[in-house]
């Protein structure tokens, strides 16, 4: 098993990087491809897949990115190519805090996330991703928040704008409503 590689990205795809190290050129699929420049260097945490006919690669820039992955494809019929999309699509502490709090609607924005896996996801990692300890940023939180609830996106930047930063992030998410309302 692989724990991480370091070397040069030399092609970047819409699905994976390929990162060359010592005269070998690894195909590591990855939440967010664009995240890397061809020809920097970089470290990046890894996953391998092995099945009967294939051996894959996950790759990940941080740590806490893999964590998430590995507590994700934990979950009964989630996959490691079902759980890189929601990486790719959401943060971090956003996916943490959704399960934790039962928020089904937002896990369903995810790709080939349906009610039924909702439900198994936090049924299988609520209370568990306490160890995924990244700095929230709220704005993001509210941001989400808002989305999930259906507002449009021009609207949920002109109101997360002009909300108390320094007020809880559910008392946040309470004061961008009462603005979206008038």
């Amino acid at each position: 098993m692989y724990s991480y590689i370091i070397g040069k990205i030399t092609e970047v795809d819409s699905n994976n990087v390929t990162i060359e190290n010592n005269g070998i050129g690894y195909l590591i699929n990855t939440p967010n491809p664009y995240a890397f420049k061809e020809g920097n260097e970089y470290k990046i945490y890894l996953y391998q897949q092995i099945k009967e006919d294939e051996h894959l690669l996950f790759g990940f820039k941080t740590m806490e990115e893999k964590e998430l992955f590995l507590k994700l494809i934990s979950v009964k019929g989630l996959g490691p190519k079902m759980a890189l999309p929601i990486i790719a699509m959401g943060s971090i502490a956003g996916i943490a805090d959704a399960i934790n709090r039962e928020n089904i609607l937002y896990l369903k924005k995810f790709p080939k996330i349906g009610d039924k896996l909702a439900r198994q996801m936090v049924l299988d990692l609520k209370g568990k991703l306490q160890a995924v300890d990244v700095e929230v940023n709220s704005s993001d939180e509210v941001y989400e928040a808002l989305l999930a609830l259906g507002y449009k996106d021009k609207d949920i930047k002109g109101v997360v704008g002009r909300i108390n930063k320094e007020a809880s992030v559910e008392n946040q998410i309470k004061e961008a409503l009462r603005l979206m309302i008038k």
